[in-house]
């Protein structure tokens, strides 16, 4: 079982890296105007939950990354380390995005709901940048797994 925690969050932090390649694309060809983890930390860190704050994009970066690590830990025990096809990891990050995107996201007033984001192209980036997430998640955690039982 730890065996299986620890490879999921590798394969988390792993996908969580392709996932950040997606929303740094999205954010340069100007579909969302900044990073989502970046308000999140904002919100959480001590002041106006708004107004920017000294590290906010470093720690911002390092919660997604541990996020995205404490989620492949998760699908890896959800999966018993065998993994799974690529259609239920997608499915698994969509119900992240949703849960997070139209759930504890806005209900801690950091952004907008998705389905009610001024910024339009940032509900499309997420929802992408979340099937990239789940895609690798999958493939990852299932090589991780056929690894361990090949010899």
């Amino acid at each position: 079982m730890i065996r299986r925690l620890v490879s999921g969050a590798a394969a988390g932090a792993l996908s969580t890296l392709a996932m950040s390649a997606v929303m740094l694309a999205g954010q340069k060809i100007g579909l969302m105007p900044s990073q989502p983890p970046k308000h999140i930390v904002r919100a959480a860190l001590p002041g106006h939950p708004h107004r920017p704050k000294p590290g906010e994009r470093a720690l911002g970066a390092a919660a997604h990354l541990g996020f995205g690590a404490a989620c492949g830990a998760a699908f890896a025990l959800l999966t018993r380390g065998r993994g799974a096809g690529v259609p239920l990891g997608v499915g698994y990050a969509l119900m992240i995005w949703l849960g997070a995107y139209e759930g504890w996201v806005p209900a801690l007033n950091i952004l907008p709901p998705a389905s009610r984001d001024p910024a339009r192209g940032r509900p499309v980036v997420m929802a992408a940048a979340h099937v990239a997430y789940g895609a690798t998640l999958a493939l990852a955690v299932r090589a991780m797994a056929d690894g361990r039982h090949a010899g």
